[in-house]
Order: C-alpha cells, then sequence, then structure tokens
C-alpha cells in the first residue's frame, strides 16, 4: 500500500510552531519595550521599502488601481503602524485608578500584559491592511504572532510571507500559507487569543474550535450594511459618497461597503439619476473598460455575484449597469429598484458591484426594515434633519456608523472598529488593536498597617455593630472600624 502524503504543514507541526514561539513568549523577550519598537519599527520600514511589490501583488490579486492600493491597503497599515510607535510607552503604563474605604489605605492600578501566542487569520479583500493591522496591535501588546493570510489573494499571502521572514523576528513572528488543510491544523492548537476576519460562516467554525480550549475570540465579520438617504440631502455630495464607499472601495468587496439603500418613493427617481451621473463620471460612459475598479476576485464569487442578478424575481429589476465579462471578472456598477426583501440580494451580504435601492413611505419606515436583519457592521444615514439623526443613532443596531459619508468612520484611529451579533465581536484600531491583544489585570497594592480585627472572625456584637456601620456609609464609623477604634 502506498504510504498517506501529510500536507505540508499539518497538526503536528503545527504543535510544534507554538511550542517554539510559546519558548519565545515565556523567555519575556516579546513582553519588553524595546522589542516591541523593534518590530513595529521593522513593519514601518518594510511597508516604506517594499511599497512597490505591495501594489504589485494587489494588482495580481485583485487588479486593484495604483492609488486604491496605495490609500486603502498600504496608507491605513503604515498610519496604524505609526501611531503605535508614537503611542506605544503610554499604552503600557499601569492605569492608576482610585481605590475604596474598605481597602484603606491602599492603592490600585490596571496592568496590561500581553496574552501569550496569538493566531491572525486574515482575509482576501484588503490582504494587505487587514493581515497586518491586528499583527500590529498584537506586538504592540507584547505577544508572539502567527499569521495565516488568505490563500484566495495568493500574491499578496506570498509577498507577506517573504516580507515578514526578512524583516520580523522569526522566533516571534511567523507566517503560515496554505488553505483549509493548514488552517484547520492552526486551529487544533491552544491559542491565547484568535483574531479573524472573513465570512460569518468560517467565523462559527474558528469560534467553535477555540471554544475547545476557552480561547477568547475577535471575530470581524460583515453583514448588509444599510444607507438611507432622506428627501433633504444634498443629491450630488451624497451620491458621490455613496459611489466611494460602493464601487470605489474594491467595487464593493468590503465588509463596510454599503450593501444597500432605502429612501422615499419620492426621491428614489432623483437619487438613482445622480447616482447614474456621478457613476459615469468617475468610471465612464464605457463601465467594463474602466480601470478605475478592482475586479472580482475569483470566479467562485463572479458565479455567486451573477446567480444574485439572475434570480427570477430579480432579473427584471435592473435600472442601471448588469454587464459582466467572466473572462475579466468584472461586473459593471449595477443600481436594482425594489428587489423582493425575500430576495437572496436581499437576504445574504453582496460583498460586489450590485446595490439594491428599496423605496418606503415615510423614511421612519427604514428603521424596522433594518433591524429586523441581523445588526450589520456598519449603518449609514444622509440627512441634515437632526431629529432623524438622533432616532438614527438610538435606534438602529450596528456595529458602527457615519452620518452624511460612508466608511471613513474606519480611518478614525480614536474609533473602535467590530461588529456585534453576527457582524462580530471585540474591536480594534488604535489603542483598541492594543487592548484586544491585552489581559486588564486588576492589581491592588497594601502595606501591613491599617489591618483592622474587624473584618476577623469571631464577630462579636461590637464588631457586628461596626460592620453594620461600615456597610451603612456611616463615615466617622467606617473610619473607626478601619483603623482598628472599635469596643466590643
Amino acid at each position: 500500500m502506498m504510504e498517506e502524503v501529510k500536507p505540508a504543514f499539518d497538526s503536528d507541526k503545527a504543535a510544534v510552531l507554538v511550542n517554539e514561539l510559546r519558548k519565545t513568549f515565556n523567555s519575556g523577550k516579546t513582553k519588553s519595550y524595546e522589542w516591541r519598537i523593534s518590530q513595529l519599527e521593522s513593519i514601518s520600514k518594510m511597508i516604506d521599502e517594499k511599497e512597490k511589490e505591495i501594489v504589485e501583488a494587489l494588482q495580481k490579486d485583485l487588479s486593484k488601481p495604483e492609488l486604491e492600493a496605495f490609500l486603502s491597503e498600504i496608507l491605513m497599515a503604515r498610519s496604524s503602524c505609526k501611531l503605535a510607535l508614537k503611542e506605544l510607552k503610554q499604552w503600557m503604563m499601569p492605569q492608576k485608578v482610585e481605590t475604596s474605604l474598605a481597602t484603606y489605605p491602599s492603592s490600585a492600578e490596571i496592568v496590561a500584559e500581553p496574552l501569550g501566542v496569538v493566531l491572525v487569520i486574515s482575509t482576501w479583500n484588503f490582504p494587505f491592511s487587514l493581515s497586518l493591522d491586528p499583527v500590529i496591535g498584537a506586538i504592540a501588546a507584547g505577544n508572539a504572532v502567527v499569521l495565516k493570510p488568505s490563500e484566495i489573494a495568493s500574491a499578496t499571502s506570498s509577498l507577506l510571507s517573504r516580507l515578514v521572514g526578512e524583516y520580523m523576528d522569526k522566533s516571534a513572528i511567523i507566517v503560515v500559507e496554505g488553505a483549509v488543510a493548514e488552517t484547520s491544523a492552526l486551529l487544533e492548537q491552544k491559542w491565547d487569543k484568535i483574531f479573524f476576519t472573513g465570512g460569518a460562516r468560517v467565523g462559527r467554525i474558528v469560534m467553535a474550535a477555540a471554544a475547545k480550549n476557552l480561547t477568547p475570540v475577535t471575530l470581524e465579520l460583515g453583514g448588509k450594511c444599510p444607507a438611507v438617504v432622506d428627501s433633504n440631502v444634498n443629491l450630488q455630495v451624497t451620491s458621490r459618497r455613496i459611489v466611494a464607499g460602493k464601487w470605489v472601495c474594491n467595487n464593493g468587496q468590503a465588509c463596510i461597503s454599503v450593501d444597500y439603500i432605502i429612501t422615499t418613493k419620492e426621491l428614489a427617481p432623483k437619487l438613482i439619476a445622480t447616482l447614474v451621473s456621478v457613476v459615469e463620471e468617475i468610471f465612464g460612459k464605457d463601465l467594463m473598460a474602466s480601470k478605475e475598479r478592482s475586479r472580482i476576485i475569483n470566479s467562485f464569487h463572479f458565479k455567486r455575484l451573477v446567480n444574485l442578478l439572475e434570480e427570477d424575481k430579480v432579473s427584471n429589476k435592473i435600472v442601471f449597469g448588469g454587464q459582466r465579462e467572466e473572462s475579466q471578472l468584472q461586473i459593471a456598477p449595477t443600481i436594482l429598484l425594489d428587489v423582493p426583501e425575500d430576495s437572496m440580494i436581499m437576504q445574504e451580504e453582496i460583498f460586489g458591484p450590485l446595490l439594491p435601492i428599496i423605496t418606503v413611505e415615510r423614511l421612519e419606515d427604514s428603521f424596522a426594515m433594518i433591524n429586523r436583519k441581523p445588526k450589520p457592521l456598519a449603518a449609514y444615514l444622509f440627512s441634515d434633519d437632526e431629529q432623524i439623526k438622533r432616532k438614527f443613532v438610538q435606534n438602529i443596531y450596528a456595529g458602527g456608523m457615519a452620518i452624511n459619508d460612508t466608511i471613513l468612520q474606519v480611518t478614525v484611529p480614536t474609533l473602535p472598529f467590530g461588529g456585534v451579533g453576527e457582524s462580530g465581536m471585540g474591536s480594534y484600531h488604535g489603542k483598541f488593536s492594543f487592548d484586544a491583544f491585552s489581559h486588564k489585570k486588576a492589581v491592588l497594592y497594601r502595606s501591613f498597617a491599617g489591618d483592622s480585627p474587624t473584618r476577623y472572625p469571631p464577630y462579636t456584637p461590637g464588631k457586628k455593630k461596626q460592620i453594620k456601620a461600615l456597610l451603612s456609609g456611616k463615615l466617622l464609623n467606617i473610619m473607626l472600624a478601619l483603623l482598628g477604634f472599635y469596643k466590643d
């Protein structure tokens, strides 16, 4: 019989890898401020020196236009790295907190300590920035890291593996390439944290694997992100910002991309006309010839999107676009009007260049429609009505929001980025990335002074009285009890 051929990276090799990384972490090497800074500086240097290669890899994987690749991938990763370098010393400082009279005299602090050996599983749509961003947080927090890039964006995955090996500390930061078999082998190991970016289906698999070892997870998923458009808006600006948050942003292949629009029946024709005008202004009249849009990642996702368009109750709802070319993996920016709510295109995340517009009689009717669906990663509102803005923020459940714009909320490092419910759990960006890979350890310091016999048995009637006074909040009795002045 022929001997079974094991995959290049199996569970045994994964176990060895984790064990070696744990030895590195246990040595204390990754905990020092100096090590963390040196690795962050290496990432910054890597991005600066290899910018051209990064752009080329993104072009191979997604045909990303050069400027889009720079803004959404290189600049995002570089900004995250520079912020961590600037703020790391402050982030690492213990946070002093007040103590209670019950522990007088005392002091207390919250110490951010690294979790240990962590796994980052990245995705294909922004394969460079969404790989490095959580890794930057993990390194800043003092962890040893394994990065598993998406095999679907193979050129970027290969580049990351080579560059991380060239620039980073190989005893603490490793890239593992591969597909399902390699990811499964990694998930069989015991980690101190798993950070996953991707779809809900695989997110459930990751969470189930983590549960076996009670491993904490951050899940950055997605969902159907709505954009509600009021009738009092500047239509030109609104349309440009929607187009930017849909087709300019990786051709709709983004977890925070506008998935569908809700507006009033009265405004819909004007909104569609303005959207079409803006699309043609940006991409030209011949939409399929434009080089300003990324392509669909692969034929599987191309066919998935075509199936959404060709569903019987949807195919006659196209009001603009709809052209496609499988050999180029391109689908034109496509607008659909009033597709049925039970159609596939309204039930699953689109993740592509298709944009349904749903009409309602009153704008407030959109709130119930959005909340009937699983909580999205992002929700958008375009309105000049302050009351509508307040209602939207108070009543729509979503991971994050932008009012009168799209996607820019993720560029603000002082805002957490993360989902809720089926759009994910946990958050990152800026200090939130550092926090995502840290344990906040509570530390109370006391001296041997001020030891009150009141706290120890036997509890005589006098002690009971003092304890009752302590609990009732009578300051004098509290102080007397803490200082040990009591009478039996």
